[in-house]
């Protein structure tokens, strides 16, 4: 079975006015039904995952994230996920330009007016890094409850991997694309970076790397670098912004493809011909006949007459383009990784309950470049959900009464309050078994804030 992912990209919350606010507000509900009808034929009635490339608000403010976190919830219900199942990266809308104080402008022009060598002096300093980062508060928040949190060492960001077949793995890697925007930038002129931070992505064997970003690679001063490094360690690039949607496919040497998709907006201000709602449909597969991966694409793109959803055969290359990889990192791993289809259909019973076809998802340890490690999630049904509700929809000092009254902190406490810190006891105080009081207290004080208790 393949691992199927709904994408989205440039959704825009909050860009809305006048009729707009209606119409955009149908093509929304449209494609959750168009989403939950196309999965079900493809994947047996249920999904893994959302992908987000960016552009989920239009300026980067709490009211805009709130309004995408029912539709996804939604979108995530109508294709059978869990709502905490959505991995994400920033777009230039997703930072908000209120804080941009004169100070930090400076910073981003000097940065922008260099280079790579401008880009590591800068950001090797804690201070500057988090002055940049402070424009992405709210976007922080609302991704850090999805287990996608920004790297505040500006490094990639990985916790998802994706098992196709014993050995075989896709790596979900984010890049943040946006750090460096104020919101002139032109692709003409790239001034943004990357920054080798970032763009040197690990190599494992037996594990394929698929990039989100939200620019493509002609906005990036350091474009030449990171495109050495996409094409010999990543198999598939998704990026957004540019609201075309356009798919290649590069052969970088025998057995070694690099895919580079390109979404259109699901939610521009206005369709036309040109820019219309789109959306994706991916599966991935692993194609056991060459070791390979296998990515089926179903374009969506909205009918203007018929108002809803239908095949996109014109910007994709057909309704559902097939393309079969050259994974050299699957070949790496190696046929002891491998167990073939055939294998597990002539296995005998006891054996081949050992084995899975169902791809799983699993969120992995990260490490940092200062040498820590992502906190392990306890392994408790109902966490995921919870943690992301405890990030996502509490307000922060919600959070904090949650974690008094829960007697999470310590008596003497004097450490500085940090998301990470937040994720470690609320973490234990699952692994004390208080997940269903957390949820209780959860529920009562959205309730409150609703009904303006104070």
């Amino acid at each position: 079975m393949s691992a199927v992912f709904v994408h989205v990209s440039d959704i825009h919350f909050g860009q809305e006015k006048d009729d707009r606010v209606h119409i955009h507000a149908d093509v929304k509900q449209q494609l959750i039904s168009d989403a939950r009808e196309v999965v079900s034929r493809i994947a047996g009635g249920a999904a893994h995952g959302i992908l987000v490339t960016g552009d989920i608000a239009q300026s980067g403010i709490k009211d805009e994230y709130d309004e995408a976190a029912k539709w996804l919830d939604q979108l995530a219900e109508s294709i059978g996920v869990n709502i905490n199942c959505v991995q994400m990266v920033p777009g230039n809308h997703d930072l908000d330009r209120s804080k941009l104080s004169p100070a930090v402008r400076r910073i981003l022009d000097q940065i922008r007016a260099g280079g790579s060598t401008e880009y590591e002096e800068t950001l090797s300093d804690p201070l500057i890094r988090a002055a940049l980062f402070a424009r992405f508060e709210d976007y922080g928040n609302f991704s850090f409850g999805y287990d996608c949190p920004l790297n505040d060492e500006a490094a990639y960001a990985s916790e998802m991997v994706v098992t196709l077949a014993p050995g075989r793995a896709l790596r979900f890697i984010r890049f943040n694309s946006s750090l460096l925007c104020h919101g002139k930038e032109r692709d003409e002129h790239p001034e943004l970076l990357i920054g080798a931070r970032q763009f040197t992505i690990p190599r494992d064997d037996g594990v394929e790397n698929i990039v989100l970003v939200h620019h493509p690679l002609s906005w990036y001063k350091d474009q030449e670098q990171v495109r050495d490094y996409i094409r010999s360690r990543a198999r598939v690039f998704i990026s957004g912004h540019e609201h075309d949607p356009k798919v290649s496919v590069d052969n970088v040497e025998q057995g070694c493809d690099l895919m580079m998709l390109a979404a259109g907006a699901t939610v521009p201000f206005k369709s036309n011909s040109v820019f219309t709602f789109t959306y994706n449909i991916i599966e991935f597969d692993w194609d056991e006949e060459v070791d390979g991966l296998s990515v089926t694409i179903h374009p969506r793109a909205w009918n203007a007459q018929r108002t809803c959803f239908e095949a996109d055969d014109q910007r994709l290359g057909g309704k559902s383009p097939n393309y079969r990889l050259g994974c050299p990192s699957f070949r790496k791993a190696g046929l002891q990784g491998a167990v073939t289809t055939s294998r597990l259909k002539d296995a005998a019973p006891s054996e081949s309950h050992t084995f899975s076809v169902e791809p799983t998802i699993e969120m992995v340890l990260m490490d940092s470049s200062s040498g820590e490690l992502s906190p392990m999630a306890p392994s408790v049904e109902g966490y995921e959900v919870a943690r992301l509700r405890f990030f996502r929809d509490l307000l922060e000092g919600e959070r904090l009464r949650v974690l008094v009254a829960m007697d999470a902190i310590p008596e003497n406490f004097d450490e500085p309050m940090s998301q990470g810190l937040e994720r470690r006891l609320l973490d234990r105080l699952v692994r004390d078994g208080k997940l269903g009081d957390v949820e209780k207290m959860i529920d009562q004080l959205i309730d409150e804030r609703k009904d303006g208790v104070h």
